[in-house]
């Protein structure tokens, strides 16, 4: 498979800084496909050599995610695992559980790494991982550290220097939404008249204390509000709402279900069985809102999720962006069939997107906590309010802001001409109406189509059937159908099919096309690929589009 070039520019960086420095952290934000770029990180480093690596995870689930996505990456490296069924080294690279390496035992067989890699790095400063990284260190000083993580700056405020001295690359939020990695978010805060009782709850060393923000929060007409302002804005879209303690979960999942709106609580206090059975029956559309506590900040993810709700504040940005991040994965079709995701819709009934103001994050080593200052603002045009940057809608007199996108994080409508000069593939306008797209490879092709109002992506290749990539804007789908090139070709077949383009259309090409291109004296053996996939693939791509109308799908 093939890097996507931002992931690439990515690999560069950090295994630049790697050489430099010994150490690197290296930071990529949900949707960036960070395992992807760390798989290829480590490949770089190992490959043609007897050098170890390691990659450590915290959950078993990590692991063979990790490893199964390293064997995509780098086929011709053998790899083997660490954790609680296997205690195997015999790979080049070995895929670790901290918790079960960092018991003595397995510790001691632990031999010599030249690479240790630490997914989700902002854990690498507790005990379990320091107990590694120093056994590696001792074992070999020469071994090298690489961490990658969305989220650096910890709520503890404990900072990553004495792991990591440097970063490598930081791909931001604002970069993948408007690649069409990501979906927008809409921003909406919402004053039930708590917000100066918000300001004024104690902070602890982690965050707010929760009970506090528990009786604030926790009264009928706030839970009353959520529930008319998501029935307005969400329209039933599948909800993840964040709350402060157990019993304000409760309560707010009581009154979602005395609505008649199916809702759900999920907390650290119920055995694994319950909450897997609970994440499935969201997962199946049974319940329509899950509402937690702590629980689905990190390390889960549903991509239909499209509405989030904040019923509580955030003391550190990266927390928020957690949050907020649930839902801003975009959907793939043949795992969703029928839904469309075009953003995320936020409820803030709280203070967090006016205490931070966008969901973008600089990076401190040492974990200091940001100097006080106001959070980033905007002007509004209709009633010339200072308002924070990220809302989509005036939280004085309720002005749609939706374009007019003056965020960092809201500057996510990039042109498509700078989406498709960035793409590795050339994308040919088939019909000269701007329509219907498609870029050919030699193992796949991928096109993007218009109809009712949504573009619509597929793809397709030798020995596997069309398939229905993705629906929604413009940029999400060049995306989809350009990921789906990237994962079925290779950098040599890439810049093979490219250069058709400077060769003229072959005479057995012209045979397969209509008439009128015979006079078509620039036309290209590229060009005529294109034409020529689409019409050996006409059917199926009109019948995935048409199938994926929006009258026949669910938005979310």
């Amino acid at each position: 498979m093939r890097l996507r070039p931002r992931q690439s520019l990515f690999v560069e960086r950090s295994l630049a800084a790697l050489c430099d420095h010994g150490n690197t952290l290296s930071i990529a934000s949900t949707g960036f496909g960070k395992t992807i770029a760390l798989s290829a990180v480590v490949a770089r480093s190992i490959e043609g050599s007897e050098a170890k690596a390691c990659i450590l995870a915290h959950r078993d689930e990590l692991t063979s995610q990790n490893r199964t996505k390293f064997g995509r990456v780098a086929p011709e490296i053998t790899t083997s695992v660490i954790d609680a069924g296997s205690k195997d080294w015999a790979g080049q690279a070995t895929f670790a559980m901290v918790p079960t390496l960092t018991r003595p035992a397995n510790l001691k067989a632990m031999p010599a790494l030249d690479l240790l890699v630490i997914d989700e790095a902002h854990h690498a400063v507790a005990d379990s991982y320091r107990r590694i990284i120093d056994h590696a260190r001792t074992a070999n000083p020469d071994c090298r550290i690489f961490g990658v993580t969305a989220t650096p700056n910890r709520g503890d405020r404990k900072g990553l220097r004495e792991i990591f001295d440097n970063v490598g690359d930081q791909v931001r939020l604002g970069e993948l939404i408007a690649s069409g990695h990501l979906v927008p978010p809409r921003t909406f805060i919402i004053d039930v008249g708590v917000q100066d009782e918000l300001r004024a709850v104690r902070k602890t060393l982690s965050d707010f204390d929760m009970n506090e923000v528990a009786g604030i929060m926790n009264r009928a007409p706030v839970t009353d509000e959520v529930i008319r302002h998501w029935r307005e804005k969400a329209s039933d879209r599948p909800t993840v709402v964040f709350c402060s303690t157990v019993a304000h979960a409760e309560n707010v999942a009581a009154a979602f279900n005395d609505a008649d709106i199916a809702a759900a609580v999920i907390h650290g206090d119920l055995d694994g069985a319950t909450r897997r059975r609970i994440l499935a029956a969201y997962a199946s559309g049974e319940i329509r809102v899950i509402v937690n506590v702590a629980v689905l900040t990190e390390g889960w993810d549903h991509p239909p999720t499209s509405c989030v709700v904040l019923l509580r504040p955030s003391s550190y940005k990266s927390t928020m962006i957690q949050m907020i991040g649930r839902g801003l994965r975009t959907v793939d079709p043949e795992e969703y069939p029928g839904v469309i995701k075009t953003d995320c819709i936020v409820l803030d009934f709280g203070t967090s997107s006016l205490t931070h103001g966008t969901l973008e994050q600089d990076v401190d080593l040492d974990g200091r906590e940001p100097v006080p200052g106001p959070a980033p603002s905007k002007t509004c045009p209709e009633c010339e309010a200072e308002i924070p940057l990220a809302v989509t809608e005036c939280p004085f007199c309720g002005a749609d802001l939706s374009r007019e996108g003056s965020a960092p994080i809201d500057s996510f409508i990039m042109s498509e001409i700078d989406l498709l000069k960035r793409s590795s593939f050339a994308w040919v306008d088939l019909f000269g109406d701007d329509a219907a797209l498609m870029a050919n490879g030699f193992n796949a092709w991928g096109g993007i189509f218009f109809l009712e109002g949504r573009w619509h992506a597929v793809g397709g290749g030798k020995g596997q059937a069309s398939r229905l990539l993705g629906v929604g804007e413009r940029a999400v789908c060049l995306a989809q159908a350009d990921d789906w090139l990237n994962t079925h070709e290779t950098d040599e077949s890439a810049f093979k099919s490219k250069g058709w383009l400077k060769q003229a259309a072959t005479e057995k090409q012209l045979q397969y096309l209509p008439t009128e291109f015979r006079s078509d004296y620039g036309l290209t053996r590229y060009r005529a690929s294109a034409l020529m996939t689409f019409k050996f693939n006409k059917r199926e791509i009109r019948q995935l589009v048409t199938r994926a109308a929006p009258s026949l799908g669910r938005v979310a």
